[in-house]
């Protein structure tokens, strides 16, 4: 079987683990090629040269040499600082690569989505709305770029409700029916402009609708650890102590 050279490749890093006794297993986003499986030998070696180069949330320029499934790295280079994530906005990013790794194949490039990708990492580092809707707006362009796209170049009313299925896509339904969603909120979503916490949940929901049936939201493993590490964090809040009756006051001046 020949073997395909691939020279300085943009990559982002999805997946490591250990592979074997020395070596790593790199799943990668790249433009051309899409996700791509590699093996980066002598990785967990005590003189490794690439281990404090290949990071998540870095963009790398990969050369491999391909061969059936799995490719061997030949040289990494950093291709920009690292986007560093700290807190709930870490699993933000996690969570952007466990669903790349469900959503997509081996080899099947998609070359809008590693840009997406890269705008929503940096979106991630904004305010704590700019980054769910960073998440939001990524969901919705992984969506368009896979051929499963929403339809919301439909004619949408801003001050209707609408509920919307895969099947029969977006129907008027009254206020506060259920799954019910304003067109505000949809038309913020098409716009790429979600701001307000209504807007969020709705785009959310919606998302999450659509998702459902490529990716079941049950299947993902970080929103799991999300809930975990923050339902952790309110264990350890420290319980307010009773607010104490103030001190009896004489009475008309009276001591």
């Amino acid at each position: 079987m020949s073997r395909d050279r691939i020279e300085l490749q943009p990559a982002w890093l999805l997946l490591q683990k250990p592979y074997r006794e020395t070596s790593e297993l790199l799943e990668v986003l790249t433009p051309a090629h899409g996700r791509v499986g590699l093996v980066a030998r002598g990785m967990r070696g005590a003189k490794a040269k690439q281990r404090g180069v290949i990071a998540m949330f870095r963009p790398l320029l990969l050369s491999w040499l391909e061969k059936g499934d799995l490719g061997t790295v030949t040289a990494v280079e950093a291709g920009g600082p690292e986007i560093v994530l700290g807190g709930e906005r870490l699993f933000y990013g996690w969570y952007l690569n466990e669903l790349l790794l469900k959503l997509l194949g081996r080899h099947d490039p998609h070359p809008a989505l590693h840009a997406d990708y890269g705008h929503a990492l940096h979106g991630l580092t904004g305010s704590a709305p700019a980054a769910e809707a960073a998440l939001r707006i990524f969901e919705k362009r992984a969506l368009e770029q896979l051929g499963y796209g929403l339809p919301l170049d439909e004619p949408l009313d801003a001050d209707a409700h609408y509920r919307y299925t895969p099947e029969r896509g977006f129907e008027l339904r009254a206020q506060g029916a259920r799954g019910a969603m304003a067109g505000r909120s949809l038309i913020a979503l098409r716009d790429e402009t979600l701001a307000d916490r209504a807007t969020l949940d709705d785009a959310r929901r919606l998302l999450r609708t659509a998702l459902e049936p490529l990716v079941p939201h049950a299947s993902l493993r970080t929103p799991q650890l999300l809930r975990d590490m923050r339902a952790f964090k309110a264990a350890q809040q420290p319980v307010a102590p009773p607010v104490p009756n103030p001190p009896a006051m004489p009475v008309d001046g009276q001591g």
